[in-house]
């Protein structure tokens, strides 16, 4: 059987995304990576981010044919509200042809599908860039209870926290909560290795953005995976 190609576009600094899809596909799946240039995780640099380096990424990773495309930066798609990141996938399509994942995208239809109502959102992020994913969160209709980021610029220090200490501060930050779903936002994050122990301990449904992605691009997959 050919194999079935998931393109998948990261900021150059991710370091953790990649071994999250490689961990959960095989052949005759196989994951093909195009980076696009971020440091810090910024606002401007992420607008700079997708002006230029997104059209010419979309133009190599088409070469690969891939059958679904993933745009692997929760916070550059959460910029301009839903609609922003909307037109990023219909940027992708154009481009590709390809079934496209965005994380906002993917996020909301696994909070829907586990009929999320009141949502924590947790990242690693600074105030500014943790408030702009969870106004989209509520933009699609969740109550967002809680909105908290670590307060993280550089990327690559992002992709250094453990899932222990992601643990540690869910838990921390979580405290009389009312909600019933939290969201873990950042592909350079290892929320997915704690999502499981977070889950047992605060006994609520846990959605991080790689996971949410994984989960989506299997529903898209054009086999049985």
């Amino acid at each position: 059987m050919a194999p079935t190609n998931i393109g998948l576009i990261v900021p150059s600094s991710n370091t953790v995304m990649e071994e999250d899809f490689h961990c959960r596909f095989e052949r005759p799946v196989t994951v093909v990576t195009t980076r696009i240039f971020l440091e810090d995780v910024t606002r401007e640099a992420e607008e700079t981010m997708l002006a230029e380096d997104l059209p010419r990424a979309l133009r190599t990773i088409s070469t690969a044919e891939p059958r679904v495309v993933v745009f692997g930066c929760t916070s550059a798609g959460s910029l301009g509200g839903i609609e922003h990141d909307t037109a990023i996938a219909r940027s992708i399509v154009a481009a590709t042809g390809a079934a496209v994942v965005t994380v906002i995208g993917a996020v909301v239809n696994q909070l829907k599908l586990a009929r999320a109502k009141r949502v924590a959102v947790l990242t690693p992020y600074s105030a500014e860039i943790t408030q702009s994913v969870a106004d989209c969160i509520a933009e699609a209709g969740f109550f967002v209870t809680q909105r908290t980021g670590m307060g993280i610029v550089s990327n690559c220090e992002i992709g250094r926290v453990t899932p222990e200490q992601i643990v540690d501060f869910v838990v921390r930050e979580f405290r009389d909560l009312d909600a019933d779903s939290i969201f873990l936002s950042c592909t350079n994050w290892r929320a997915i290795e704690a999502r499981e122990q977070l889950q047992q301990r605060l006994g609520i449904t846990v959605i991080t953005s790689n996971q949410a992605c994984i989960d989506e691009v299997r529903v898209k997959l054009p086999v049985r995976y």
